[in-house]
Order: structure tokens, then C-alpha cells, then sequence
């Protein structure tokens, strides 16, 4: 396997701009709920050390919205408690993403390319769908992959507890926390 030739790290925050109204947001929003500390935290740690922090976000079939739209609607929602700590801040970086896959289709991969990345960090939504395929795409693309598993939301806690594992054991990432993902 070839080794990443660049070094550096990336905050990836996947899909937590939302406004929480699909078939199955009653059953995400507890994990979302638990997993938002997690995501603050990262924030923080990443801001801190100048890390770069980029949302990757689904643009729910709004191919005339921009990620300031997207902002504004899920801020004016029902669920903007979820958003508000954690909205971008000047110095985000924002991919719009149409499928599971942050890098399916998108330029996430020129991206960190350009931003000399080797490590990414995984959190957000959906664990056993969005963060599960976009840390196989990064490991495929070899990256180095970090899943902080109380920084990522599921719907399905078994499927999620698999996902991790299979995330650990096929794709070689590192599980850890919010506070011990190396940053």
C-alpha cells in the first residue's frame, strides 16, 4: 500500500447542516443529539491548532442552493439547536455533496490535496451510511482515517456499532474520541 505523501490533518464534519425533516429524522435526532458535544469539541480542537475544517453536506436536491443558503434554512428550522454550536466560522471550507460519499462526485479529493492532507477526520451523520462509505473512500484514496465514535449520529445503533468496527478492522482507522482524536 502506498503511504500518504502529505501530513497533514482535516476536520471533515459530515452532513450536520440539516433541518432534520426526512423519513427518518425522528429516529436520528437523539444521536444527533449525543453526538453534538462530540462535534463542538472537535471544533474547538481543530480551530485551536489552525486545523482545516471543511462540511461536506448533502444538498437534499437543492442544485440552486449555496452552503449559506443551506446555513440560513436548517438555522431558521425546528432543529436549529443542533446547527447553532456548531456553524461554520470564516475559515470553513464547504463541499456539497449529492450522494453517501463526501468525495463521490465532488472535489473534496483535489481539496485536500491542495491543502497538503494525509489524515482525515470523520464526524457527523449518518455512521452507518455517510461516514461508513466516505472512510472507504478515503482509505481507497489512501488517507488516513480518524472516527471519533461519539462524534458521529446513527439511526440504527446496531448497524452503527458495525459500521465502527468494520471502519477499524477493513479500513484501518483509528476509533477514538472527541478529545483523543489526533488533531
Amino acid at each position: 500500500m502506498d503511504e500518504p505523501r502529505n501530513e497533514n490533518t482535516a476536520l471533515i464534519v459530515i452532513d450536520m447542516i440539516s433541518t432534520y425533516d426526512h423519513e427518518d429524522a425522528e429516529q436520528l435526532l437523539p444521536a444527533a443529539r449525543k453526538a453534538l458535544p462530540g462535534v463542538v469539541r472537535l471544533l474547538e480542537r481543530a480551530r485551536e491548532k489552525d486545523v482545516p475544517v471543511i462540511y461536506v453536506n448533502d444538498n437534499f436536491g437543492e442544485w440552486r442552493s449555496h452552503h449559506g443558503e443551506m446555513l440560513e434554512t436548517a438555522l431558521a428550522g425546528p432543529h436549529a439547536d443542533l446547527v447553532e454550536p456548531i456553524r461554520p466560522d470564516d475559515k470553513s471550507l464547504f463541499v456539497v455533496k449529492a450522494r453517501h460519499s463526501i468525495f463521490f462526485e465532488t472535489p473534496l479529493h483535489y481539496l485536500l490535496d491542495q491543502l497538503g492532507v494525509g489524515h482525515v477526520v470523520l464526524c457527523g451523520q449518518l455512521t452507518e451510511q455517510c461516514v461508513l462509505y466516505s472512510a472507504l473512500d478515503a482509505h481507497i484514496r489512501h488517507l488516513r482515517v480518524t472516527v471519533p465514535s461519539d462524534a458521529v449520529a446513527h439511526i440504527h445503533a446496531d448497524l452503527a456499532d458495525a459500521a465502527l468496527r468494520m471502519m477499524e478492522r477493513n479500513m484501518s482507522a483509528e476509533i477514538r474520541t472527541a478529545e483523543t482524536a489526533r488533531l
